[in-house]
Protein backbone atom coordinates (compact mmCIF):
# COMPACT_ATOMS: atom_id res chain seq x y z
CA UNK A 1 0.00 0.00 0.00
CA UNK A 2 1.25 3.48 -0.89
CA UNK A 3 2.46 5.46 2.11
CA UNK A 4 -0.06 8.20 1.24
CA UNK A 5 -3.06 5.85 1.37
CA UNK A 6 -4.84 4.28 4.32
CA UNK A 7 -7.19 1.78 2.68
CA UNK A 8 -6.86 -0.91 -0.01
CA UNK A 9 -7.99 0.29 -3.40
CA UNK A 10 -7.90 3.96 -2.44
CA UNK A 11 -7.90 6.12 -5.60
CA UNK A 12 -4.87 8.23 -6.42
CA UNK A 13 -5.56 11.92 -5.82
CA UNK A 14 -3.38 14.97 -6.40
CA UNK A 15 -3.76 18.73 -6.81
CA UNK A 16 -3.90 18.43 -10.59
CA UNK A 17 -6.92 16.15 -10.37
CA UNK A 18 -8.66 18.55 -7.99
CA UNK A 19 -8.05 21.48 -10.34
CA UNK A 20 -9.53 19.55 -13.25
CA UNK A 21 -12.58 18.51 -11.27
CA UNK A 22 -13.21 22.06 -10.09
CA UNK A 23 -12.68 23.60 -13.53
CA UNK A 24 -15.10 21.18 -15.18
CA UNK A 25 -17.84 21.12 -12.55
CA UNK A 26 -17.53 24.42 -10.70
CA UNK A 27 -16.03 26.82 -13.24
CA UNK A 28 -16.74 29.84 -11.01
CA UNK A 29 -13.99 28.53 -8.73
CA UNK A 30 -11.54 27.61 -11.48
CA UNK A 31 -8.20 29.31 -11.01
CA UNK A 32 -8.40 29.47 -7.23
CA UNK A 33 -5.34 28.10 -5.40
CA UNK A 34 -5.50 24.39 -4.56
CA UNK A 35 -3.34 23.07 -1.72
CA UNK A 36 -3.22 19.64 -0.09
CA UNK A 37 -4.12 19.66 3.61
CA UNK A 38 -2.10 17.39 5.86
CA UNK A 39 -5.23 16.01 7.51
CA UNK A 40 -5.39 13.30 10.15
CA UNK A 41 -8.78 12.19 8.86
CA UNK A 42 -9.21 8.69 7.48
CA UNK A 43 -12.36 9.03 5.35
CA UNK A 44 -11.52 11.91 3.01
CA UNK A 45 -8.51 13.49 1.34
CA UNK A 46 -8.70 17.26 1.80
CA UNK A 47 -7.58 20.16 -0.37
CA UNK A 48 -7.86 23.83 0.51
CA UNK A 49 -9.62 25.73 -2.28
CA UNK A 50 -8.95 29.44 -2.22
CA UNK A 51 -9.11 31.01 1.22
CA UNK A 52 -12.49 29.86 2.46
CA UNK A 53 -13.33 26.45 0.98
CA UNK A 54 -12.21 22.83 1.29
CA UNK A 55 -12.56 20.02 -1.23
CA UNK A 56 -13.32 16.62 0.30
CA UNK A 57 -12.58 13.53 -1.81
CA UNK A 58 -13.70 10.23 -0.26
CA UNK A 59 -11.02 7.62 0.29
CA UNK A 60 -13.47 4.69 0.14
CA UNK A 61 -16.81 3.80 -1.42
CA UNK A 62 -18.36 3.84 2.05
CA UNK A 63 -17.19 7.39 2.69
CA UNK A 64 -18.59 8.40 -0.71
CA UNK A 65 -22.04 7.30 0.45
CA UNK A 66 -21.84 9.99 3.17
CA UNK A 67 -21.72 12.83 0.64
CA UNK A 68 -25.45 12.80 -0.04
CA UNK A 69 -26.27 12.46 3.66
CA UNK A 70 -24.11 15.45 4.60
CA UNK A 71 -25.55 17.63 1.84
CA UNK A 72 -29.08 16.71 2.91
CA UNK A 73 -28.80 16.88 6.68
CA UNK A 74 -26.02 19.28 7.65
CA UNK A 75 -28.02 22.39 6.69
CA UNK A 76 -30.97 21.07 8.71
CA UNK A 77 -28.89 20.25 11.78
CA UNK A 78 -26.85 23.45 11.77
CA UNK A 79 -29.64 25.71 13.00
CA UNK A 80 -30.09 23.63 16.18
CA UNK A 81 -26.43 23.33 17.18
CA UNK A 82 -24.41 25.69 19.39
CA UNK A 83 -21.23 25.68 17.28
CA UNK A 84 -20.65 25.75 13.51
CA UNK A 85 -20.72 22.55 11.47
CA UNK A 86 -19.62 22.13 7.84
CA UNK A 87 -21.60 24.01 5.21
CA UNK A 88 -21.85 22.10 1.91
CA UNK A 89 -21.29 24.43 -1.05
CA UNK A 90 -21.15 22.02 -3.96
CA UNK A 91 -21.56 18.34 -4.74
CA UNK A 92 -19.23 16.95 -7.36
CA UNK A 93 -19.81 13.96 -9.62
CA UNK A 94 -17.40 11.13 -10.56
CA UNK A 95 -15.07 12.30 -13.33
CA UNK A 96 -11.45 12.46 -14.45
CA UNK A 97 -10.88 8.93 -13.18
CA UNK A 98 -12.17 9.71 -9.68
CA UNK A 99 -14.89 7.09 -9.09
CA UNK A 100 -17.23 8.68 -6.53
CA UNK A 101 -19.20 11.74 -5.56
CA UNK A 102 -17.21 14.39 -3.72
CA UNK A 103 -17.93 17.74 -2.15
CA UNK A 104 -16.88 21.30 -1.48
CA UNK A 105 -17.51 22.74 1.98
CA UNK A 106 -16.98 26.07 3.65
CA UNK A 107 -13.61 26.22 5.42
CA UNK A 108 -13.75 26.49 9.23
CA UNK A 109 -10.74 27.77 11.15
CA UNK A 110 -9.70 25.99 14.35
CA UNK A 111 -7.15 23.72 15.99
CA UNK A 112 -7.52 19.97 16.40
CA UNK A 113 -7.20 19.01 20.09
CA UNK A 114 -4.61 16.58 21.37
CA UNK A 115 -6.29 13.61 22.99
CA UNK A 116 -6.41 13.99 26.77
CA UNK A 117 -4.21 17.13 26.73
CA UNK A 118 -6.37 20.22 26.32
CA UNK A 119 -5.74 23.68 27.73
CA UNK A 120 -9.21 24.27 29.22
CA UNK A 121 -10.56 20.81 30.04
CA UNK A 122 -13.48 21.90 32.23
CA UNK A 123 -14.67 24.47 29.70
CA UNK A 124 -14.27 21.98 26.88
CA UNK A 125 -16.24 19.37 28.83
CA UNK A 126 -19.08 21.88 29.17
CA UNK A 127 -18.88 22.78 25.48
CA UNK A 128 -18.98 19.15 24.39
CA UNK A 129 -21.93 18.44 26.69
CA UNK A 130 -23.81 21.43 25.26
CA UNK A 131 -23.21 20.21 21.71
CA UNK A 132 -24.19 16.62 22.49
CA UNK A 133 -27.35 17.65 24.33
CA UNK A 134 -28.41 19.96 21.50
CA UNK A 135 -27.82 17.31 18.85
CA UNK A 136 -29.76 14.72 20.84
CA UNK A 137 -32.73 17.12 21.01
CA UNK A 138 -33.00 17.50 17.22
CA UNK A 139 -36.24 16.09 15.80
CA UNK A 140 -35.35 12.55 14.62
CA UNK A 141 -38.20 12.33 12.10
CA UNK A 142 -36.89 10.93 8.83
CA UNK A 143 -33.30 10.75 10.05
CA UNK A 144 -31.06 7.98 8.67
CA UNK A 145 -29.53 5.35 10.96
CA UNK A 146 -26.10 6.22 12.25
CA UNK A 147 -23.08 4.31 11.00
CA UNK A 148 -22.91 3.18 14.64
CA UNK A 149 -26.61 2.48 15.16
CA UNK A 150 -26.26 -1.17 16.16
CA UNK A 151 -26.61 -2.33 19.78
CA UNK A 152 -23.32 -2.74 21.57
CA UNK A 153 -23.74 -6.52 21.67
CA UNK A 154 -23.66 -6.62 17.85
CA UNK A 155 -19.98 -5.59 18.08
CA UNK A 156 -19.06 -8.43 20.42
CA UNK A 157 -17.44 -10.78 17.91
CA UNK A 158 -15.44 -8.04 16.19
CA UNK A 159 -14.31 -6.55 19.50
CA UNK A 160 -13.17 -9.91 20.90
CA UNK A 161 -11.33 -10.63 17.65
CA UNK A 162 -9.51 -7.30 17.95
CA UNK A 163 -8.58 -8.04 21.57
CA UNK A 164 -7.15 -11.41 20.53
CA UNK A 165 -5.19 -9.85 17.66
CA UNK A 166 -3.78 -7.17 19.97
CA UNK A 167 -2.85 -9.48 22.84
CA UNK A 168 0.56 -8.31 24.00
CA UNK A 169 0.02 -4.83 22.59
CA UNK A 170 -2.84 -4.26 25.06
CA UNK A 171 -3.83 -5.91 28.34
CA UNK A 172 -6.17 -8.48 26.82
CA UNK A 173 -7.48 -9.70 30.19
CA UNK A 174 -8.39 -6.20 31.39
CA UNK A 175 -9.83 -5.23 28.01
CA UNK A 176 -12.04 -8.33 28.00
CA UNK A 177 -13.26 -7.62 31.53
CA UNK A 178 -14.06 -3.99 30.70
CA UNK A 179 -15.83 -5.02 27.51
CA UNK A 180 -17.92 -7.66 29.27
CA UNK A 181 -18.98 -5.13 31.88
CA UNK A 182 -20.21 -2.83 29.12
CA UNK A 183 -22.17 -5.69 27.56
CA UNK A 184 -23.96 -6.29 30.87
CA UNK A 185 -25.27 -2.72 30.97
CA UNK A 186 -28.98 -2.29 30.16
CA UNK A 187 -29.73 -0.88 26.73
CA UNK A 188 -31.17 2.56 26.05
CA UNK A 189 -34.59 3.21 27.58
CA UNK A 190 -35.78 5.58 24.87
CA UNK A 191 -35.95 5.72 21.07
CA UNK A 192 -32.91 6.49 18.88
CA UNK A 193 -31.80 10.12 18.73
CA UNK A 194 -29.53 12.12 16.43
CA UNK A 195 -25.89 11.33 17.28
CA UNK A 196 -22.59 12.40 15.77
CA UNK A 197 -21.12 8.99 16.64
CA UNK A 198 -17.48 9.96 16.03
CA UNK A 199 -16.56 12.71 18.50
CA UNK A 200 -12.83 12.09 18.22
CA UNK A 201 -10.12 14.76 18.36
CA UNK A 202 -9.80 14.89 14.58
CA UNK A 203 -13.47 15.82 14.25
CA UNK A 204 -13.38 18.74 16.69
CA UNK A 205 -11.97 22.22 16.24
CA UNK A 206 -10.93 24.45 19.13
CA UNK A 207 -10.18 28.15 19.53
CA UNK A 208 -8.32 29.17 22.70
CA UNK A 209 -9.19 25.79 24.20
CA UNK A 210 -12.93 26.10 23.59
CA UNK A 211 -15.01 24.10 21.12
CA UNK A 212 -15.53 26.24 18.01
CA UNK A 213 -16.78 23.66 15.48
CA UNK A 214 -17.65 19.99 15.01
CA UNK A 215 -16.81 18.48 11.63
CA UNK A 216 -17.10 15.22 9.64
CA UNK A 217 -20.66 13.98 10.09
CA UNK A 218 -20.07 10.82 8.08
CA UNK A 219 -21.08 8.59 11.01
CA UNK A 220 -24.01 10.79 12.07
CA UNK A 221 -27.60 9.60 12.18
CA UNK A 222 -30.01 8.02 14.64
CA UNK A 223 -28.68 5.79 17.40
CA UNK A 224 -28.07 5.25 21.09
CA UNK A 225 -27.18 8.58 22.76
CA UNK A 226 -24.48 6.75 24.74
CA UNK A 227 -22.37 6.49 21.55
CA UNK A 228 -21.57 10.20 21.81
CA UNK A 229 -20.16 9.68 25.31
CA UNK A 230 -17.02 8.21 23.72
CA UNK A 231 -15.75 11.82 23.65
CA UNK A 232 -15.15 11.47 27.39
CA UNK A 233 -12.29 9.04 26.77
CA UNK A 234 -11.20 10.18 23.31
CA UNK A 235 -10.88 13.87 24.11
CA UNK A 236 -11.14 14.73 27.80
CA UNK A 237 -8.67 14.04 30.60
CA UNK A 238 -9.94 11.98 33.53
CA UNK A 239 -10.56 15.00 35.76
CA UNK A 240 -13.00 16.57 33.31
CA UNK A 241 -15.08 13.48 32.64
CA UNK A 242 -17.34 13.86 35.72
CA UNK A 243 -18.25 17.37 34.57
CA UNK A 244 -19.16 16.09 31.10
CA UNK A 245 -21.24 13.29 32.61
CA UNK A 246 -23.02 15.54 35.10
CA UNK A 247 -23.85 18.15 32.46
CA UNK A 248 -25.58 15.44 30.41
CA UNK A 249 -27.15 13.76 33.48
CA UNK A 250 -25.94 10.34 32.35
CA UNK A 251 -26.97 7.29 34.37
CA UNK A 252 -24.71 4.33 35.15
CA UNK A 253 -26.02 2.17 32.32
CA UNK A 254 -25.47 4.79 29.64
CA UNK A 255 -22.02 5.64 31.00
CA UNK A 256 -21.05 1.95 30.90
CA UNK A 257 -22.30 1.68 27.31
CA UNK A 258 -20.41 4.84 26.36
CA UNK A 259 -17.20 3.43 27.83
CA UNK A 260 -17.85 0.20 25.95
CA UNK A 261 -18.28 2.12 22.70
CA UNK A 262 -15.02 3.99 23.28
CA UNK A 263 -13.19 0.73 23.99
CA UNK A 264 -14.64 -1.15 21.04
CA UNK A 265 -14.01 1.65 18.54
CA UNK A 266 -10.45 2.16 19.78
CA UNK A 267 -9.64 -1.56 19.68
CA UNK A 268 -10.89 -1.91 16.11
CA UNK A 269 -9.02 1.25 15.09
CA UNK A 270 -5.79 0.04 16.64
CA UNK A 271 -6.14 -3.34 14.95
CA UNK A 272 -6.75 -1.73 11.54
CA UNK A 273 -4.48 1.32 11.62
CA UNK A 274 -1.44 0.20 13.62
CA UNK A 275 0.53 -0.40 10.40
CA UNK A 276 -1.18 2.38 8.44
CA UNK A 277 -1.54 5.56 10.51
CA UNK A 278 0.74 6.61 13.38
CA UNK A 279 -1.79 9.23 14.46
CA UNK A 280 -4.74 6.84 14.66
CA UNK A 281 -2.53 4.31 16.41
CA UNK A 282 -1.51 6.85 19.04
CA UNK A 283 -5.09 7.98 19.66
CA UNK A 284 -6.42 4.42 19.90
CA UNK A 285 -3.71 3.40 22.37
CA UNK A 286 -4.48 6.46 24.48
CA UNK A 287 -8.20 5.67 24.57
CA UNK A 288 -7.68 2.03 25.49
CA UNK A 289 -5.35 3.05 28.29
CA UNK A 290 -7.84 5.63 29.60
CA UNK A 291 -10.74 3.18 29.50
CA UNK A 292 -8.80 0.52 31.37
CA UNK A 293 -7.64 3.03 33.98
CA UNK A 294 -11.23 4.21 34.37
CA UNK A 295 -12.71 0.73 34.51
CA UNK A 296 -13.44 -0.70 37.94
CA UNK A 297 -14.45 -4.40 38.08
Amino acid sequence: MCADTLHPGEPKVDASLVRRLIAAQFPRWAGLPVERIDSIGTSNTLYRLGGDMVVRLPRTAGAAEDVEKEHTWLPRLAASLPVPVPTPLGRGAPAEGFPWSWSVHRWIDGEVPVEGDVTAPEALAADLAEFVAALHRVDPTGGPPSYRSEPLAARDAATRTAIAELDGAVDAHAATAAWEEALRAPGPAGPPVWIHADLQPGNLLLARGRLCAVIDFGCAGLGDPAVDLLAAWYVLPAGARPLFRAALDVDDAAWARGRGWALSVALLELSYYRDRSPHMTRVARHVIQEVLLDYRP
